[in-house]
């Protein structure tokens, strides 16, 4: 484990830990909000009752605060519950206040749990097909957005694409085109989709897209019109053009459910129960002509 120092942002009275710190040479700032939780190893949060200890859980902040970096409640009294529902918020450990010493190495735990955690998480981070995120990785977004918004709710729309083609692509000309098909559907749907928007990849044939802020659940249903349109313009792939189709699901919150795998059962779910739409009734590697999206590059 690391023996360097750390940046330690403190919330609340906790003066003797802050102090012991700044004597094994960490950097300790002392402030009122986590607001920049991100720029630090690590941030210690007191909480010297059991009522500071609960309303913890209702600060919007903390679920983006145990996101950027490595949280650690110091309680003053134990709630196993209340305790349970931080963990689930992200926060890595929960000790009690007393001798420094003990304290300071919770928190460096806590620290390099957080960056194993990202190892594994950028390790694992991207579907190496598409360059997209991946499902779980949609997942851990969805969830941390939820946590933000708890206090101010806000619409937000999953869409599940699922697209068939592939394999008549594969059949046609080779196997290997199927993925460069694939590569291609994920750069349209890019293209299509507002940058502060989300695409992951979800399995061979499927795509997840996340709508974090719409002005109506109206809005989703437009923006999954596009897609598909965006779709039906055929692809080229090794000098032939290949057509997709695709069906498409649907989750609002709150209408469809308050937790990412609530949202994402219900839109996958529709997706899959609904016919595709988009060739207009040619198979998936007929030829439609030469013409091709300007996002497509030869190959």
């Amino acid at each position: 484990m690391s023996s360097h120092p750390l940046d330690l942002l403190v919330l609340g009275s906790a003066d003797a830990i802050a102090a012991a710190a700044a004597a094994n040479g960490w950097t300790v700032t002392q402030a009122e909000t986590a607001a920049n939780a991100a720029l630090c190893d690590a941030v210690l949060l007191s909480a010297p009752t059991r009522q500071a200890l609960a309303e913890l859980r209702q600060q919007p902040a903390l679920a983006q605060a145990a996101f950027d970096s490595a949280v650690v409640v110091l309680a003053g009294e134990a709630d196993e519950e209340i305790e349970a529902d931080l963990l689930r918020l992200g926060v890595e450990a929960i000790v009690p206040p007393g001798d420094a010493a003990v304290v300071l190495r919770a928190i460096r735990h806590a620290v390099e749990r957080k960056r194993l955690e990202r190892a594994t998480r950028t390790a694992y981070a991207t579907d190496l097909a598409t360059g997209l995120p991946h499902q779980a990785q949609l997942l851990e977004h969805m969830t941390q957005l939820l946590a933000l918004r708890e206090r101010e709710p806000a619409p937000m729309v999953l869409i599940v694409l699922r697209v068939e083609g592939y394999a008549g692509a594969a059949a046609k000309l080779g196997s290997e085109a199927a993925n460069i098909l694939r590569r291609k559907v994920a750069v349209r749907l890019r293209s299509a989709l507002r940058a502060s928007d989300v695409v992951a990849a979800m399995g061979p044939d499927a795509f997840g897209v996340l709508l974090g802020h719409v002005e109506s659940p109206g809005d989703g249903e437009r923006v999954a019109a596009k897609l598909v349109r965006s779709l039906q313009q055929p692809f080229m792939v090794a000098g032939q053009p290949c057509a997709v189709a695709a069906a498409v699901g649907l989750a609002h919150t709150p209408e469809h459910g308050k937790d990412a795998e609530s949202l994402l059962q219900r839109a996958s779910a529709q997706a899959g129960s609904l016919a595709t739409l988009g060739r207009d009734g040619f198979a998936a590697s007929t030829e439609r002509g030469p013409s091709r999206a300007a996002n497509d590059d030869p190959v």
